[in-house]
């Protein structure tokens, strides 16, 4: 069974397909009978959008493929990893704060969720309880103490 995660990326590609090989091209042939191709804002605006689907199915595609490679098998057991739940110290602000690592898409800052290539989540991966780690934020350097963690094993 796909994570929904590949569902949801497999959804939007199945998506921009039927736009750039059903709409699209109808779109083009249909802007194309409107006369001069170098002063037809239809078919710029068409053939635009066609370069930016394009582009984006690319990515799309290679994420997907990305995801695919996961391995939850080399996910560490006994420090913070993907999937991990840890609950910090925020020493600047003196607050306790709780986060689960998941991926890009996953990721809402505001429902604790943040990513593994974000800031804190590239600072916190392989640390266990009770190291201390220092982040560049965009709102410059936090200081955080690992207090309890939960990993996808657990």
């Amino acid at each position: 069974m796909a994570s929904p995660i590949a569902q949801k990326l497999q959804e939007e590609i199945q998506a921009l397909e039927r736009e750039l090989n059903c709409e699209l091209p109808k779109e083009l042939k249909r802007a194309r009978a409107l006369g001069d191709l170098s002063e037809n804002a239809e078919y710029i605006m068409a053939k635009q959008r066609q370069d930016y689907v394009g582009a984006r199915l690319a990515q799309l595609k290679k994420r997907l493929a990305e995801l695919s490679l996961i391995n939850l098998n080399n996910i560490p057991k006994d420090c913070v990893a993907f999937g991990s739940r840890v609950i910090l110290y925020d020493v600047d602000r003196d607050a306790e704060i709780e986060y689960k690592l998941v991926t890009s898409e996953e990721s809402d800052v505001t429902q604790g969720l943040i990513s593994t290539t974000s800031p804190i989540g590239r600072g916190l991966m392989g640390k266990k309880v009770g190291d201390s780690v220092t982040v560049a934020t965009p709102n410059g350097k936090r200081e955080f103490e690992i207090r309890s963690l939960q990993t996808i094993y657990d």
